[in-house]
C-alpha cells in the first residue's frame, strides 16, 4: 500500500512516453481537447460587461427619459429588478433549459432539460464550443454572456406598458415569460438540437430571440393593459430627452458586446460584426431623420436616436453574416420603415405602445430577420456558408419569424391573463395620476 501514491505519477509518465513515441496518438489527443484561448475569453468577458452596460444603465436611462417625471424611477426600477430576477433564474434553470438536450423528438427540439439546473457539473475547467471546430471558451463565460441576453429581452418589454402597470405584475410576468416564452425560443434558434437551428435559420445575435420576441410581447401587453389616461388627448411628452440621448449612446456602445460578442471569438468575424454595428445604425438614424424632416419639416434628436436603435435591432441577426454595404442598406430600410410603424401605423390602429417597443424592436426585428436571408448571400458581399440560395434562405427566415410571432403572441397573451388573474395588471386611476414613482415605490426622481 505504501507505493500507491506513486502509481498515478508513474502511469502519467508512461502515457507521456507513449505519446512521444507515437506522434499520431499525440495528434489525436490534441484534437480531442478543445483549445481555450485567453484572448477569446477576455473578449467574451468584456462583451458580457458591455451587454450589462446596454441594459443597466443604457436601456433604463433611454426609457426613463421618455416617460413623464412622475414615472421616471418606476421605469428605472423595473429594468433593474427585471435584470436581477432573470439573472438568478438563468443560473437556477434558464441556462439548462435553453442550452442542453431535452431528449429526442419534438419536445427536445423546443426546450432543453434540467441536466445543468443550478449549474450542476459546470466547473472552471468545463468549456463551451465556439463556431470554430476545436476552439472553445470557458463554460462560465458562455453562461454569463447568454445571461445578459436573457436579462435584456424582458427588460425591453416594459417600455410598451410604461406608466400604468403594477410593479408586482411586471415581476410575476417576467418570471413566467422567461420560462415559457424566452427559453423555448432561445433553444429553438441557438441550440444545435433546436427546431429552427435544424432548419438552418440564421440569427447571429438575437433578431428573433430578443427583438421580435420582446416586441410582440410588448404589443400584446400594451393592448391588454390598455391606454394611459389622457392618451390621444393630453400631452404625454418625454420629460428628459437629454437622459434618453445618454441612454441611446450607452445602448449603442453596449451593442458592440451584443453583436461582436456573439462571434464568441476575437477574430475577423467579431471585427466584421463590430463594423456592421457602426454603419447600420448610422444609416438607420440618417434615414429616420431624413424621412422625419420631409414629413414634419424638422429633424429631431429623438428621431435620429430612435432610428439608430432601429438600425441596431435590424443588424443584430445579420451582424456577423452581412457585408458592410449590405448592413448599410439594411439600416436604411429599417430606419424608414420603423419611422412609419411608430408614427403612421400606431396612430392608425390607436394602440398605446408607450415607448414604441413593437414599432422599433418588433418591426425592426422582422426586417432584420428576413433581410438577413438577403444580405448574408456571398453574391451580395455576405458571409453565408455553403451553396447559398437567397430564395431558400428567405423561406427559412420567414418560417423562423412566423414561429416566433405565433409562440410569443399566444404565450404572452396567456401569461398576461394569468398575471392579471393573480395580481392584476394595472394600477388604479388615482395611482396612475399620482405617478408610479410614489404609488409603487414611495419616492421621487426629482425633489423640487
Amino acid at each position: 500500500m505504501k507505493f500507491r501514491p506513486l502509481l498515478l505519477p508513474a502511469l502519467g509518465a508512461l502515457g507521456i512516453g507513449l505519446l512521444a513515441l507515437n506522434p499520431a496518438l499525440a495528434q489525436d489527443a490534441a484534437a480531442a481537447a478543445p483549445t481555450v484561448n485567453k484572448g477569446d475569453t477576455a473578449w467574451m468577458l468584456v462583451s458580457t460587461i458591455l451587454v450589462i452596460l446596454m441594459t443597466i444603465p443604457g436601456l433604463a436611462l433611454f426609457y426613463g427619459g421618455l416617460v413623464r417625471t412622475k414615472n421616471m424611477l418606476s421605469v428605472l426600477m423595473q429594468v433593474f429588478a427585471v435584470f436581477s430576477l432573470v439573472g438568478i433564474l438563468w443560473v437556477f434553470y434558464g441556462y439548462s433549459l435553453a442550452f442542453t438536450s431535452g431528449g429526442e423528438g419534438l419536445v427536445g427540439a423546443i426546450i432543453g432539460g434540467f441536466s445543468k439546473a443550478f449549474l450542476a457539473g459546470v466547473t472552471t475547467d468545463s468549456t463551451a464550443d465556439t463556431f470554430t471546430k476545436g476552439v472553445a471558451i470557458p463554460e462560465f463565460t458562455f453562461i454569463a454572456f447568454q445571461l445578459t441576453f436573457a436579462c435584456i429581452t424582458p427588460a425591453l418589454i416594459v417600455g410598451a406598458f410604461a406608466e400604468r402597470i403594477k410593479f408586482s405584475a411586471v415581476m410575476l410576468f417576467t418570471g413566467l415569460w422567461l420560462t415559457f416564452v424566452y427559453l423555448p425560443i432561445a433553444h429553438m434558434v441557438w441550440f444545435s438540437e433546436g427546431y429552427l437551428f435544424g432548419l438552418g435559420a440564421l440569427d447571429f445575435a438575437g433578431g428573433t430571440v430578443v427583438h421580435i420576441n420582446s416586441g410582440v410581447a410588448g404589443l400584446v401587453g400594451a393592448l391588454l393593459v390598455g391606454k394611459r389616461i389622457g392618451y390621444g388627448r393630453d400631452l404625454l411628452a418625454p420629460h428628459s430627452l437629454t437622459l434618453t440621448f445618454v441612454g441611446a449612446c450607452l445602448l449603442w456602445v453596449g451593442w458592440f458586446g451584443f453583436n461582436a460578442g456573439s462571434n464568441l471569438e476575437a477574430t475577423g468575424g467579431a471585427a466584421l460584426a463590430l463594423l456592421n454595428t457602426i454603419v447600420a445604425p448610422a444609416a438607420a438614424g440618417l434615414a429616420w431623420m431624413t424621412v422625419e424632416a420631409l414629413h414634419k419639416g424638422k429633424a429631431s434628436l429623438l428621431g435620429i436616436a430612435s432610428g439608430a436603435v432601429a438600425g441596431l435591432v435590424a443588424i443584430t441577426p445579420a451582424a456577423g453574416l452581412a457585408g458592410p454595404m449590405g448592413s448599410i442598406v439594411l439600416g436604411l430600410v429599417a430606419g424608414a420603415v420603423c419611422y412609419y410603424a411608430v408614427t403612421g401605423v400606431k396612430n392608425a390602429l390607436g394602440y398605446d405602445d408607450a415607448l414604441d417597443v413593437f414599432g422599433i424592436h418588433g418591426v425592426g426585428g422582422i426586417i432584420g430577420a428576413i433581410g438577413t436571408g438577403i444580405v448574408a448571400a456571398p453574391s451580395l458581399g455576405g458571409y453565408g456558408l455553403g451553396e447559398y440560395s437567397i430564395s431558400g434562405q428567405l423561406v427559412t427566415q420567414v418560417i423562423a419569424v412566423v414561429v416566433t410571432l405565433v409562440w410569443t403572441g399566444i404565450g404572452s397573451l396567456v401569461l398576461f391573463k394569468i398575471t392579471d388573474a393573480i395580481v392584476g395588471l394595472r394600477v388604479t386611476p388615482d395611482e396612475e395620476r399620482e405617478g408610479l414613482d410614489l404609488a409603487d415605490h414611495g419616492e421621487r426622481a426629482y425633489n423640487y
